[in-house]
Parts: C-alpha cells; sequence; structure tokens
C-alpha cells in the first residue's frame, strides 16, 4: 500500500486559496491590530513584519504569551462559538497583515477538504510553538528568552524569508516580550555584541551565531 504524502504546512500557499476574499492593512511598530475583549471576527495572515500577543489580567499585569512573524497565521480563536479576543495584538515595528472574515474562512474549509486538513495541519502546528514559548517564558533565564525572541524577530529557521531581516525594536518592548526590565536587556545585548552574535547600534542585526550560542545554552 503506498504511503501518502506528509501534509506540507505552507501557509503561504493557504493564503493564496483564500485569495482576493483577504484584505492587507500596514501598521505601524506598537499599532494596536486588535484588543483583548474585542469581538473575534476574522482571522490574519502577517505578509510583512511581526506582531505579539499579550493578555493583561484583572490585576493589571501584562505578559507576553506569543510572537507571530512573517507566514504566520493569527487570531483563529474566531473559528469557535461567537466569543471575544481573550488577547491583544500588536505590530512589532513597521508590518503588513491580511484580514480574512470568518465566515470566509468557514466556507472553504467547508467547500475544500484539502485546504481544511492542511489548515487544521498548520493550526496544530502552531499551537505547538506556542507552548514552547509559554515553556520558555516559565523554565528559562531571561539571556536566552532575549536570544530566542531576537532569533524569532529576525526569522531565523524560517522558509518565508532566507535572510535574517534588520530590526528596529525597542529595549523596552524586548523587556516587555521577555518579562524582564530594560537594564536587563541592554546588559545581555551589550554582552551579545561583544561576543559577535549582534550588531547593534539603533537597529539589530542578528548573526547566526546566536542560534549557535541559542542551542548550546
Amino acid at each position: 500500500m503506498p504511503r501518502k504524502a506528509a501534509l506540507t504546512l505552507n501557509p503561504a500557499t493557504l493564503l493564496k486559496t483564500i485569495g482576493s476574499r483577504a484584505s492587507s492593512q500596514a501598521y505601524r511598530d506598537k499599532d494596536l491590530i486588535f484588543s483583548q475583549g474585542d469581538a473575534a471576527d476574522a482571522m490574519f495572515y502577517i505578509e510583512t513584519g511581526n506582531v505579539k500577543l499579550t493578555v493583561l489580567s484583572k490585576g493589571g499585569k501584562k505578559a507576553v504569551i506569543a510572537i507571530f512573524r512573517q507566514g504566520d497565521f493569527f487570531g483563529e480563536g474566531c473559528l469557535g462559538a461567537p466569543s471575544q479576543r481573550t488577547s491583544s495584538a500588536t505590530a512589532v515595528h513597521a508590518t503588513t497583515i491580511a484580514r480574512v472574515e470568518k465566515a470566509i474562512i468557514v466556507q472553504i474549509i467547508h467547500q475544500d477538504p484539502a485546504f481544511a486538513r492542511l489548515f487544521i495541519a498548520y493550526l496544530l502546528s502552531s499551537v505547538a510553538r506556542i507552548e514552547e514559548g509559554l515553556l520558555d517564558q516559565i523554565f528559562n533565564p531571561s539571556e536566552k528568552r532575549l536570544a530566542r525572541t531576537l532569533l524569532l524577530l529576525a526569522n531565523f529557521g524560517t522558509k518565508s524569508k532566507l535572510d535574517p531581516t534588520i530590526l528596529k525594536v525597542s529595549q523596552s518592548t524586548l523587556a516587555e516580550m521577555i518579562g524582564t526590565t530594560r537594564s536587563r536587556v541592554s546588559f545581555f545585548m551589550n554582552r551579545f555584541r561583544r561576543m559577535g552574535l549582534i550588531d547593534y547600534n539603533g537597529s539589530v542585526h542578528v548573526h547566526r551565531a546566536l542560534l549557535t550560542f541559542l542551542r548550546r545554552q
């Protein structure tokens, strides 16, 4: 019996299926895409840039729960029962995002079984990556969390962009993302620069050596 081909998790292919039914919008750094408590009525695809998801507790404490990059979908919570957003999504530097109405996604899932299989597989892989990020926040020291965040933002390890990007992200934003202080971020950034892992002078150029550093920790 011939073996079934593995599912190819290519978000760009999924977006191509959606086609002109998605609408694109440009966001500046720190622009809000949706807020916690908003109606969950659409999904989003990152064409360029990065997005962070944050949760605000009743006590006013804010935490970053996920970082998405070029080629990622997010906002899939809309596909359940009518609900509200459980987190806020914010652009990290200049970002372009395609918005797809919930009704369109649901219609394609019902009409196109191949799309449905790929979409479900992609969402499962996305959930696994978010869980990995949460474990990183809980168990790893802030230096390792910063290295991982820089690599994510620079698109290392993705097929959507072969060359890492030049990052224009503030130390305060990085501190919020990894759950530490700006002074600690500054200390680690200077250390990474001295070690030749990054170039840092207003913007950040991440070198592949940072990936090697992270794997050795």
